[in-house]
């Protein structure tokens, strides 16, 4: 809350703050129970006839009359973490796409269209950071004929809540009618103490997401286009490295009872498709797979991890707690309005190990 010299609380934002990150106070709502006051921090996205909207970190939009308001003012960007890799959320944006590459994409200005035949919503919705390279109707209508063409529906994904994301564009989509249709969150931690928590010594890595892998892998029916977006890089060049780690299951043509995999990008790990048989929870499984591929990844260089979390996930944010993962930002998928949603294969788009045993 701002003070002014007079020790009065005092609102010391206008119209010009728009885009900047503000905390406001508020007259409480009526019958809302004893707080006379209400705060609010996010992004100040507009100021449009006496209403202020602000995104807060996890995405959401409030609505406040500026009748309402009794103090305000602009604050400094959402404070660096106090442990653990620092980032941008572009650096682990960019990250996190060459680990889930398309199987064809194509630049518009600085933002990325990727395409995968549907299989999951990231490789299916365009990247965009950065400028389009024009007005944003006319880049959101190339990505509507882009995706049209191809027999998909248009996506766009965002994020909220860090340094360098992108509330504005979200404001601007909803303002246009795009329906923000799934909200995660990408959490980082150091990778070392991953590797530390557990032996992983009955955990298999392999190159190949095999026939046993995908057995217990969520999404079943797997076809050609979702393999080569799993599989991504074998670890030449500039792709990512990709691991496939495995404990295998209690007799001769079981599935395996949990299975991980792991795309090392310089100093990033990223964790993804962490499953564990139903009958086996709560037996360590996932802490061994995780260990077992932050030892791989270290032995290649990487220092940091990332991965994708939804916010019901209970187990798996428990979990990832205790890993020492924190949230980074919160990332969403906005759907163009008018068009069927969903991709096949993508309900739960990059959703790491929970208590039900599913990515």
């Amino acid at each position: 809350m701002e003070i002014s010299a007079t020790g009065r609380p005092e609102v010391r934002i206008t119209p010009a703050d728009v885009g900047k990150r503000v905390s406001v106070r508020r007259l409480g709502e009526p019958g809302s129970g004893p707080e006379k006051f209400t705060d609010t921090v996010g992004v100040l996205t507009s100021w449009d006839g006496g209403v202020l909207m602000i995104t807060r970190r996890d995405g959401e939009s409030v609505g406040i009359p500026e009748s309402v308001l009794v103090a305000g003012k602009v604050v400094p960007p959402a404070p660096a973490r106090r442990r653990g890799p620092a980032a941008t959320y572009p650096e682990l944006a960019r990250a996190a796409a060459r680990a889930w590459r398309p199987v064809e994409s194509e630049r518009l200005g600085e933002w990325e269209l990727r395409a995968a035949g549907g299989f999951t919503r990231r490789a299916n919705s365009v990247l965009p950071l950065g400028d389009p390279g024009t007005g944003l109707d006319a880049a959101l209508d190339a990505v509507r004929r882009w995706y049209g063409e191809r027999g998909l529906p248009a996506y766009v994904q965002t994020a909220t809540g860090a340094e360098g994301t992108q509330e504005l564009l979200c404001a601007e989509l909803e303002r246009r009618g795009w329906v923000r249709e799934v909200s995660a969150e990408l959490w980082t931690g150091a990778l070392a103490p991953v590797a530390d928590r557990a032996p992983g010594a009955g955990v298999v890595l392999s190159r190949t997401a095999d026939e046993a892998w995908l057995a217990r892998y969520q999404r079943k029916g797997v076809s050609e286009v979702a393999l080569r977006v799993l599989q991504g890089g074998s670890g030449g060049g500039a792709e990512p490295s990709v691991w496939f780690a495995a404990v295998p299951g209690a007799g001769p043509g079981e599935p395996p009872a949990a299975i991980g995999r792991c795309a090392v990008d310089g100093r990033w790990a990223g964790f993804a498709a962490v499953e564990v048989d139903p009958d086996r929870r709560r037996q360590g499984l996932a802490t061994e797979v995780m260990a077992a591929l932050a030892r791989r990844a270290l032995d290649e260089g990487a220092s940091a991890a990332w991965l994708q979390v939804e916010a019901d996930n209970e187990g798996g944010r428990a979990l990832y707690r205790a890993l020492g993962f924190l949230p980074h930002h919160a990332y969403h998928h906005y759907r163009a309005p008018g068009e069927p949603g969903t991709p096949s294969g993508s309900a739960r788009p990059g959703r790491p190990w929970n208590s039900r045993g599913r990515a």
